[in-house]
């Protein structure tokens, strides 16, 4: 029988790997998925399950509830470029709860994120602005009809 030791050293590894791996990490070592589960009294339940591209991209990612049975289902598409174009979740009977697509700039920014409900219906879209540094400086969030509902603001400090 593995000591508790044994198996928080388990743990902590799993973790690493599938927290922890770049994309380049995930591409070198032919990685295809990671799977991270919790042990607790002896049951071994589900935590997170992670599948990715033969470039080293993240196709898809399941996540589970505390008792280890399914919660919810991210999937991704990507440009060329390797940048994030749709994103699709769904909920634990696997039906899809939202959609997200992106739009970027020449310099790989993103500018431009439609959300959409369950129906397909657009529910907002968030604007994105950068500095000349390529940092970004404000997401301006409006509703389908183009009113305003948030803006957020980032700013930096330097040395």
């Amino acid at each position: 029988m593995p000591s508790a030791l044994n198996v928080f050293c388990i743990l902590f590894l799993i973790v690493q790997v599938s927290f922890s791996q770049s994309k380049k990490e995930v591409k070198k070592n032919s990685i295809k998925s990671t799977t991270v589960v919790d042990v607790e009294n002896g049951k071994t339940l589900d935590f997170k399950k992670t599948v990715f591209d033969k470039s080293g991209e993240t196709l898809e990612e399941t996540d589970y509830t505390k008792d280890g049975s399914l919660k919810s289902i991210r999937k991704f598409k990507y440009n060329k470029d390797g940048d994030v174009i749709e994103e699709e979740e769904y909920d634990a009977k696997t039906k899809q709860t939202e959609k997200r697509i992106a739009k970027y700039n020449s310099l790989g920014e993103k500018t431009e994120e439609q959300v959409f409900d369950a129906a397909g219906q657009k529910i907002k879209t968030h604007f994105y602005t950068y500095d000349t540094k390529g940092l970004k400086t404000e997401r301006k969030t409006v509703d389908p009809s183009g009113k305003t509902i948030n803006i957020r603001k980032y700013t930096y400090g330097y040395k």
